[in-house]
């Protein structure tokens, strides 16, 4: 009996040829990306006098005397970090801690209203911040007299974004098997037994995924400080490098020293916890509403 000759399918030049093309594609489109924070870097190590000069990939001459000029020409510049940390952390953990008790409460309770009140949050997240800005700012002034405060721009802050996370952690919850709920429920645990050491420990990866967007979202604010904030020893970082520009110039290579400071937490933190932001993201997105 004649065996067969096995048949050779030829690979043809797109085959071949596609994902080098693709790589080099992501290659160059992270390289766009990533130029403008180097060439940040870069300038911040560099003369004033240099600001306007050609982009260079390596900061020529060095110097550090932006980071000098930064650190002590503007007394507040330590309260300004002060401030963004205090205010970035307590509107992170208000935010996660509200947001994923609403999230389960939708998630797995029942109660009259609840699809409408969910589907009046997720509405709310259509709505602009700027469009909410002139209430917040009376109830701020007029209501609750927390204006010019730290507390009161948590509060407004955390008011402010609340709808997204209830969204997220709901999401969250909703992929968690109920069986070590129901076990807890047999061995006695009350609903908030429950919420605080079955379900929350099991949330780690969302929580902490939310914590990275909260404290990233509070720590660059810029435009609620700007409406809240009056007195300059209470601004944040972000508010505070406004004052590097005066009325008829802006001294640049102080203003990207600055920023160097303001950017550093946010990117120390990703790095930090970038697999649970990941997986936090991927277990989210699973199932829909």
């Amino acid at each position: 009996m004649a065996q067969r000759t096995p048949v050779v399918w030829e690979r043809s030049w797109w085959d071949r040829a596609k994902m080098p093309i693709f790589y080099a594609l992501l290659i160059g489109w992270t390289i766009l990306a990533i130029l403008p924070y180097w060439f940040t870097i870069v300038f911040s190590f560099m003369p004033k006098t240099a600001i306007y000069a050609p982009p260079r990939l390596w900061p020529h001459p060095f110097t550090l005397e932006n980071y000098r000029v930064v650190l002590t020409a503007f007394k507040e510049f330590p309260l300004w970090l002060r401030n963004s940390a205090i205010f970035a952390v307590a509107a992170t953990v208000l935010r996660v801690f509200f947001s994923s008790m609403a999230g389960y409460a939708f998630a797995r309770m029942r109660f009259p209203g609840r699809e409408v009140l969910f589907s009046l949050i997720l509405g709310s997240m259509m709505v602009p911040f700027v469009v909410t800005i002139v209430p917040l700012y009376w109830m701020a002034v007029k209501w609750f007299h927390i204006y010019d405060t730290i507390p009161g721009l948590i509060l407004v802050w955390t008011s402010g974004s609340f709808s997204f996370g209830v969204f997220m952690m709901t999401q969250f919850f909703k992929q968690l098997p109920r069986d070590l709920e129901e076990a807890a429920f047999i061995d006695g645990a009350n609903r908030f037994t429950l919420f605080f050491r079955v379900v929350l420990p099991l949330s780690r990866p969302a929580l902490l995924a939310l914590a990275i967007f909260s404290f990233q979202g509070a720590w660059n604010d810029f435009f609620l400080t700007l409406i809240m904030m009056q007195t300059p020893e209470k601004f944040t970082l972000p508010l505070g490098l406004a004052m590097f520009r005066f009325q008829y110039y802006a001294i640049y290579s102080n203003v990207l020293a600055g920023s160097i400071f303001n950017s550093l937490p946010i990117i120390i933190i990703f790095f930090i916890f970038q697999r649970y932001f990941v997986e936090g993201i991927a277990y989210t997105g699973l199932k829909g509403v």
